[in-house]
């Protein structure tokens, strides 16, 4: 068995609370914060500004030759991480429910998979990293010493979503939210290449009736333990 990496992996689909909790876990550890769905959410940004063809696999192979993404801290505690794609801040542009769909189509371009795991296993080398999305402890960090996987009914993961859009200023229609949510679940996990999918190992926690902070203690506690 290959030995175990300081790694926390909080994986699950959208709206289960893996961002903010990610968040509250590295606080709390002392780690550092790994958001690899905005990754995926700044390679769909500028793929669509460069009017990339996603079936086409040398223009999207090009295209990622020039494409260069750094993350940085967010500027308040419980924001949202920032993301710099080619030195332009585009922390808010990516998170629109817009480019959360294109971002789950993007990620299931070979191509575009590849790169970003290797990027992310990059900064995971050192350890000591709370890494959130849908296959970080199956695919990104399979020997992470603790892995957990969040869900939660559809429709409450709609409702936080939709609340958490609005209080950053954008209008958004709760049916619409909750179908893109429903639609993106299933391309998910249907895609042939890391689909959504709980590890074997990891812990499971259904966050529908629990606040983040319950949420949070578990996961301290067990990590702790």
């Amino acid at each position: 068995m290959s030995e175990k990496q300081e790694i926390v992996t909080i994986d699950g689909p959208s709206g289960v609370g893996k961002s903010t909790l990610s968040r509250q876990v590295a606080a709390a550890l002392g780690y550092t914060y790994l958001d690899t769905g905005a990754m995926y959410r700044a390679v769909a940004l500028f793929f669509k500004r460069q009017q990339i063809d996603l079936d086409d696999e040398q223009a999207v192979c090009f295209a990622l030759s020039g494409l260069d993404i750094q993350l940085f801290p967010a500027e308040k505690e419980d924001g949202d991480v920032g993301v710099l794609v080619n030195g332009q801040d585009e922390s808010q542009a990516i998170r629109t429910p817009e480019l959360g769909m294109l971002a789950s189509r993007v990620s299931a371009i070979p191509a575009v998979r590849a790169q970003l795991t290797a990027m992310q296993q990059a900064i995971g080398r050192s350890g000591k990293i709370v890494a959130e999305g849908r296959d970080t402890g199956t695919v990104v960090f399979p020997a992470a010493a603790w892995k957990f996987y969040l869900e939660a009914e559809p429709q409450e993961r709609a409702r936080r979503r939709v609340a958490q859009l609005r209080a950053a200023g954008q209008e958004v229609d709760f049916e619409e939210l909750l179908k893109q949510t429903l639609k993106r679940d299933r391309d998910d996990q249907e895609r042939t290449l890391a689909p959504l999918k709980k590890a074997e190992d990891a812990v499971i926690i259904d966050t529908t009736c629990l606040n983040i902070q319950a949420v949070c203690a578990k996961i301290l506690q067990i990590i702790q333990d």
